[in-house]
């Protein structure tokens, strides 16, 4: 699918503040995609892509995750973790796209999972290190995600999961062991 055949598609799903941030991490995923070797076509349509389910109604969400037999779990966790593998579906779906590494880029660019492919850490990164985002972390994550994509997904799950747990809010499991797979990882590297 031709960029922007892609972006056009994504705009109309998108409020105008989201659709810039989506263009944010198309760039960095494009960037990232080139620095370690990846897909660049991939990188960037799951880059477009990625938050294609956002603005969806929490029901539709729900009753999507119902019906496919996605994880019930998630309906647990806050409703901020939907979009990610409802928008993998829905881009198959309503958009056509086939390519599976790209959903599931897609599908795990929330919550992370064990053995990511190098395009659903870029997706993740690129999503939590764009140029618009500002939090504290950030700029150390994207120093990290110059020289090492595993030390700086570590430290962008590190910083989700503290991030939580001081306001209480429970942690995804998947999230967990992503990290925990990670740092595993980085001890036998």
């Amino acid at each position: 699918m031709d960029r922007e055949v892609a972006l056009q598609t994504v705009k109309v799903q998108l409020t105008d503040h989201r659709y810039q941030h989506t263009i944010g991490v198309m760039e960095t995923a494009i960037v990232l995609a080139k620095r370690y070797g990846v897909d660049v076509k991939q990188a960037e349509l799951a880059a477009i892509f990625h938050d294609y389910a956002k603005f969806r109604p929490k029901d539709e969400m729900k009753q999507i995750i119902i019906d496919q037999g996605m994880e019930q779990l998630l309906l647990e966790f806050n409703s901020e973790l939907w979009h990610a593998p409802v928008g993998a579906f829905l881009v198959e779906k309503e958009v056509g796209l086939k390519d599976e590494e790209i959903l599931a880029a897609i599908r795990y660019h929330t919550s992370g999972r064990i053995g990511m492919s190098l395009l659903d850490k870029i997706i993740y990164l690129a999503d939590y290190i764009e140029p618009g985002r500002r939090f504290p972390g950030v700029d150390e994550v994207r120093n990290l995600a110059k020289d090492n994509l595993n030390q700086a997904l570590i430290q962008a799950l590190k910083n989700s999961i503290q991030f939580l747990m001081k306001k209480n809010q429970p942690v995804y499991p998947d999230t967990i062991y992503t990290y925990n797979d990670l740092v595993k990882l980085g001890r036998i590297d």
